[in-house]
Formats: C-alpha cells, sequence, structure tokens
C-alpha cells in the first residue's frame, strides 16, 4: 500500500473516529441523570467497576487527563456526596478515593439510563459487528496508549 493510501486510510478512520466520539458523547450526556457530567459519570463507573480505592493520580493517569482536570471532578463528586476522599495515613501528602454508596446510586441510575441509548445503537448496528469492531478498537486504544498517548 502507497504512503498516500495509508495516510488517507489513517485521516478517514480518526475522522470517523472524532465525528463518532462527539456524537456518543452528546447522546450520552442528554440522557444523564439531572447534573451528571459525562466526566462525573466516567469516574464513578471506573470506581464502580474496580471497587477499590484510587489516588487522584491514579485517577488522573487513567483517564488521561490533569491531576488539576481530576481535582475539579472530584471535588464536584464530593460535594454530591458520591465519593469519599480520605487522606493517606502512612503518606499526609497523598488522598485516596472511594465511591460513596450514593455514588453508587447515581452510577446505577445514570447506567439504567444510558443502557438503552447502547443497545439501540448495538442493535442496529448489530452485534457481530460491533464484537468485531470492539476488537479492533481495543486495539488501537492499546497502541495509542503504548505511544505516550
Amino acid at each position: 500500500m502507497s504512503a498516500e493510501k495509508a495516510d488517507d486510510i489513517a485521516v478517514a478512520l480518526f475522522g470517523e473516529l472524532f465525528m463518532a466520539d462527539q456524537l456518543a458523547r452528546n447522546r450520552i450526556s442528554r440522557v444523564l441523570p439531572r447534573g451528571m457530567q459525562l466526566s462525573h459519570f466516567s469516574v464513578l463507573n471506573h470506581l464502580a467497576r474496580v471497587n477499590d480505592e484510587r489516588t487522584p493520580a491514579q485517577l488522573a493517569r487513567s483517564f488521561h487527563v490533569t491531576r488539576g482536570a481530576m481535582t475539579n471532578t472530584l471535588t464536584k463528586l464530593e460535594w454530591a456526596g458520591h465519593v469519599h476522599i480520605r487522606p493517606d495515613w502512612e503518606d499526609a501528602r497523598q488522598k485516596f478515593v472511594a465511591i460513596s454508596p450514593s455514588g453508587r446510586a447515581a452510577r446505577d441510575s445514570a447506567v439504567a439510563s444510558v443502557v438503552p441509548l447502547i443497545a439501540e445503537v448495538v442493535q442496529t448496528i448489530g452485534a457481530d459487528k460491533v464484537r468485531a469492531l470492539l476488537s479492533v478498537l481495543r486495539e488501537l486504544r492499546i497502541s495509542l496508549e503504548g505511544d505516550g498517548g
């Protein structure tokens, strides 16, 4: 394959990814419970899945955002009562974040509002195509993470 052809494919791929990302974010944001932002849902969902405490720095790395951006999100989640933030008893400079029962309920409510939207997309495209796409997207993500992305 020529370099020009490969470049065209790369540009088309990322154009589609960026547009799909924007459309998905907009649609999901509209169905989230009142007052919940996509970043809040993402952090609550992550904490619910790992079912363990994380430091703000670990969360920032997981989401590829700055510590300041993560601190802002965590402050809002703590204010809403969705996370508990405690000091590290061995290193006072560090904190730990855990999802609260209220946060788990908010996350579950958000999942319940998002699942029908996602299920509709899967049904429209077809489960087999989505499974195949997931494999390719996972490889793409891993490749990008390996580049220090």
